[in-house]
Formats: C-alpha cells, sequence, structure tokens
C-alpha cells in the first residue's frame, strides 16, 4: 500500500508539472520555487502548534487547488503558480514521507513518524 500511495503521489507530482508547463515561466523556475513552501516552517520557530498550523497551510493540496483554480478563474498566471508549485511540493513531499504536521511535533505526520526513531 505504501508503494501505492508513493506512486500516487509521484503522479501528481507529474500533474504538477504538467499544469506548469501550460503557464509561460522558464522551466527552471519550477526547480527554484519548488522548496518555497518549507517556508511554512518557520511557525516551528514560535512553537509546535503555530508551527504545525503554518507548515500544513503551505502544504495543503485542496487549499493550492483552489488557489490554482482562481488563478484560472481571473486569468492570473502568478495566481495559478502560487497553486501549482504547493501542489507540486506537498506531493513530493509526500514521496519521501513528509505528511501534514500533528501539533506534538514536526516528526508526527499523518503519515506516521518521520526521522530517527530512539
Amino acid at each position: 500500500m505504501k508503494n501505492l500511495l508513493k506512486l500516487e503521489e509521484f503522479a501528481m507530482f507529474g500533474l504538477g508539472i504538467l499544469a506548469f508547463n501550460q503557464l509561460h515561466y522558464p522551466w527552471w523556475w519550477f526547480l527554484v520555487l519548488l522548496l518555497t513552501p518549507d517556508i511554512g516552517m518557520l511557525g516551528y520557530l514560535i512553537n509546535s502548534k503555530v508551527g504545525a498550523f503554518t507548515y500544513n497551510l503551505c502544504h495543503h493540496k485542496g487549499l493550492a487547488i483552489i488557489i490554482y483554480i482562481i488563478g484560472v478563474a481571473y486569468n492570473n498566471d502568478l495566481i495559478q503558480l502560487i497553486g501549482i508549485m504547493v501542489f507540486s511540493h506537498a506531493s513530493l513531499d509526500r514521496i519521501f514521507g513528509y505528511g501534514l504536521k500533528y501539533n506534538s511535533s514536526f516528526q508526527n505526520t499523518h503519515l506516521g513518524k518521520v526521522g530517527k526513531h530512539n
């Protein structure tokens, strides 16, 4: 099951690349912007609860899709780009086992524990 879920996330990452290709940005922007949703980790500088909220906000695929649809509705490439990058980044994270975070700690995700286990 775990491999099937990773394959599904890989397909969604491919969908993100395909959607990005429909915009008129140079391809290297995708690589440069791919890690920008990790800015949500800055909330962990305050505490785990704020960190989980900001991280999850910047890694939520449903929100990414809504942002993208708003960009399409308003014919705004920049808003579409933001939605695509959040969606693509979240898919890539989940391929590597990084899921949405619980308030308790960064390591506790909806996909299980991340990192070294004692």
